[in-house]
């Protein structure tokens, strides 16, 4: 873009809704980037090449829902990040269409645990694997995350690898521990991961392209009371 074509759009009155929308847009972008980062070391196993443009656009549906701010100040923050639950990191293997096993996600502000709770399930009925795969395991994660500082605090959990056949498996608790009674939006994902055993050695298979991770569960602290000065007269 030419200098002088910048320089109007930063400052020119009639680009000001232009302005607005660039600066929510970029807002959008590290919020989403802010996100991933929380949860990499599953995300990094299970995503597509289209993550950082989908998330962004979650991410401005979460700002434009903000009921505080004026049009080019609202944030993440104020918005409603529950429209984030449900989110797939990888769009070609999304969680629902891949693992049917029922399964409870519980955030304890309190205690600081995010976990999820599986009940007894069979692999080939409740799983949809790729060709090749002979194992799995179920992966979760929890991220704390201060928007407005750039910080972020995450776990992750997994199950050993399991083998994908007809067999009944126990059930399953992945735990994930941050802060107790944090005043942050807490984020609660879960996922499969599929492998191949060779000569009793696992290898991920096809690159995680097959993998799935999304997040199942968001939790965002209470707001605070009106203060005292502010209440209306009886």
């Amino acid at each position: 873009m030419p200098s002088n074509m910048s320089k109007r759009i930063a400052t020119d009155p009639a680009f000001e809704r232009t302005r607005e929308n660039m600066a929510e847009f970029e807002r959008a972008g590290r919020a989403g980037k802010l996100l991933t980062d929380s949860l990499r070391i599953l995300a990094n196993n299970a995503s597509d090449g289209k993550l950082t443009s989908r998330l962004a656009k979650g991410m401005s549906k979460v700002i434009k829902a903000d009921p505080l701010n004026d049009r080019g100040q609202r944030t993440v923050t104020d918005g409603n990040l529950l429209l984030i639950r449900g989110f797939d990191f990888n769009g070609d293997a999304k969680l629902t269409t891949v693992f049917f096993a029922p399964y409870t996600a519980t955030v304890d502000r309190a205690a600081g645990t995010l976990k999820v709770d599986i009940t007894p399930f069979v692999p080939k009925s409740m799983l949809k694997a790729p060709a090749g795969a002979t194992h799995f395991s179920v992966v979760s994660a929890g991220a704390e995350i201060d928007f407005d500082n750039s910080v972020h605090i995450g776990a992750n959990s997994a199950t050993a690898e399991l083998v994908y056949g007809d067999q009944l498996e126990a059930a399953i608790s992945l735990n994930n521990a941050v802060t107790a009674n944090s005043t942050l939006p807490l984020f609660l994902a879960l996922g499969v991961r599929y492998y191949q055993q060779v000569n009793g050695k696992f290898y991920p298979l096809n690159s995680g392209r097959h993998n799935a991770l999304a997040i199942v569960q968001v939790d965002v602290p209470a707001a605070p009371p009106p203060a005292a000065g502010n209440a209306k007269a009886a």
